[in-house]
């Protein structure tokens, strides 16, 4: 149970990881702890227990009989603390949850969302519990008919998607938006990078508005859930199939 003093229930004050399991064992879980680790120290929250944090995980899927699995895991700033002022000495509190995350089939459609996202807020940077900017943005995509909601920032620059980093081919360069207009780091976006790299592309992190990304050549999303999943349209613009991006999903399937 959590208590109604939680401040992660009540201000949104905590972090979360979202990681893949495959037959039950958890994929790559070092970059989402070291994310959570680094979210931790500056939020000024007490350092993670790497160690409970994989137990817990190990519990929650021990729980689910799915062969592909998304596990949440899930950390408060813990009780106490009347408003906004923490205590003293917070203590946190941390669960993880396991649901079936079978891979999607199909590409991606997209429109462009009216929801900004905040790149001066150092909240852009962390996987914090206040994610209803995401929540709207995905819901409009949802009330278009469409998979994805594609985030600008307060510039007018390409972030990410709702829950995915974004990605697209252009002149035999890859490019993805750069950390400073609001987007995630994600361990799935690392690692597009690193593979990229290995294939010889040059990658390309960037300020561009959605005009750029209009006129490449083909365009995917990628979490550690989906991986790489090519985009077929944004805003009724459609996108033909492109063999690197499947290339680039094969590299780095889990």
């Amino acid at each position: 149970m959590i208590p109604l003093d939680d401040r992660g229930l009540l201000l949104g004050d905590g972090l979360f990881e979202t990681l893949l399991a495959v037959d039950g064992v958890l994929a790559a879980p070092g970059p989402h702890l070291d994310r959570m680790g680094a979210g931790c120290a500056t939020l000024g929250l007490p350092p993670l227990d790497r160690d409970e944090a994989v137990r817990l995980m190990g519990e929650a899927l021990g729980r689910l009989d799915a062969p592909r699995a998304a596990v949440r895991l899930t950390l408060t700033a813990g009780s106490g603390g009347r408003g906004l002022d923490r205590p003293d000495a917070p203590q946190a509190r941390m669960f993880a949850t396991a649901a079936p995350a079978p891979r999607p089939r199909e590409p991606a459609d997209l429109i462009s969302s009216t929801v900004r996202r905040n790149d001066l807020s150092p909240a852009s940077r962390l996987k914090t519990l206040s994610y209803l900017d995401n929540v709207l943005a995905r819901a409009e995509a949802q009330g278009s008919g469409v998979d994805e909601a594609l985030m600008l920032n307060t510039r007018g620059d390409v972030a990410c998607a709702a829950a995915a980093n974004v990605f697209w081919l252009w002149g035999g360069r890859l490019y993805t938006p750069s950390l400073a207009c609001g987007a995630l780091a994600g361990t799935m976006r690392a690692r597009v990078i690193e593979a990229a790299k290995a294939m010889g592309i040059e990658v390309v992190e960037t300020r561009s508005g959605v005009a750029e990304l209009a006129r490449a050549e083909a365009a995917f999303l990628t979490n550690s859930l989906i991986g790489v999943r090519a985009v077929r349209s944004l805003d009724g613009f459609a996108w033909e199939p492109s063999p690197l991006v499947e290339r680039l999903a094969a590299a780095v399937r889990g």
